[in-house]
C-alpha cells in the first residue's frame, strides 16, 4: 500500500462526494412523478405528432379514429339487437 498525502486524499474524497451528489440529483429528477408524467405524455403525443417536424401523423390518427368508430358501431349494434329481443 502506498501512502497518500492528506491533501490529495481529501481532494479525492471531495470528488467522490460531488459525483455521488450529482448521481443522486439525477435519480431524484428521473423518479419525480412530474418528470415521469411528462415523459409519458411526450411518448403518447409522439404517436400522433412527429416530434421533429410537428406535423400530425395522419396514418396513426386515422387508425385510432377507425378503432373508435368501430367500437361505437359494435356497441350501437349490440344495443339495437338487445332492444329487438326484449
Amino acid at each position: 500500500m502506498s501512502k497518500q498525502d492528506p491533501g490529495s486524499l481529501e481532494a479525492e474524497i471531495e470528488e467522490a462526494r460531488e459525483r455521488l451528489a450529482t448521481t443522486i440529483d439525477q435519480l431524484l429528477y428521473r423518479a419525480n412523478p412530474k418528470t415521469i408524467a411528462g415523459r409519458r405524455a411526450a411518448a403518447a403525443k409522439a404517436v400522433y405528432i412527429d416530434p421533429e417536424t410537428g406535423r400530425p401523423k395522419t396514418v396513426n390518427i386515422a387508425k385510432t379514429v377507425g378503432v373508435v368508430a368501430g367500437a361505437v358501431a359494435v356497441v350501437w349494434g349490440l344495443k339495437k339487437i338487445r332492444a329487438r329481443s326484449s
